[in-house]
């Protein structure tokens, strides 16, 4: 009975990280592409994406860590809960804690580009910056 609300609990925070990222808490199909996207390993299926979603499945400590890195959110809260909301607020240790679900986002859509075109956007983010700077 115990690994039921622990999955259904888990099955909440990752609809909510979700949310707060901007992507649809009702897609698995979403879910399992954006996050094949980011992961190394071997690619989930859509079925283990509903799974998740719905309450049947927690995934793997590999797997967690890298949807916790895509949605923003700290790992050991997308697991287990506790005082972190889920916002990408929380304090601690996490670098990535820091920054908000678009930033994360935006830093995935920053990967998925080819090298040159990340360079481009790199220059163009440091251009900004010394812009910022002089005002």
């Amino acid at each position: 009975m115990k690994a039921s609300i622990e999955r259904e609990d888990f099955s909440e925070r990752l609809q909510l990280a979700l949310r707060n990222a901007d992507y649809s808490p009702d897609s698995p199909t979403q879910l399992a592409r954006e996050f094949n996207i980011r992961f190394a390993g071997r690619p989930i299926t859509v079925h283990a994406a509903r799974k998740w979603l719905v309450g049947e499945a927690i995934p793997t400590q590999e797997k967690l860590r890298t949807l916790a890195q895509w949605l923003g959110v700290p790992a050991e809260w997308l697991r287990f809960g506790g005082s972190d909301n889920g916002s990408g607020q929380a304090g601690g240790g996490d670098p990535t804690s820091r920054f908000e679900s678009a930033d994360v986002k935006l830093i995935a859509d920053l990967q998925r580009l080819d090298e040159h075109n990340q360079a481009i956007a790199r220059e163009i983010i440091r251009m900004l910056v010394r812009m910022n700077r002089q005002k």
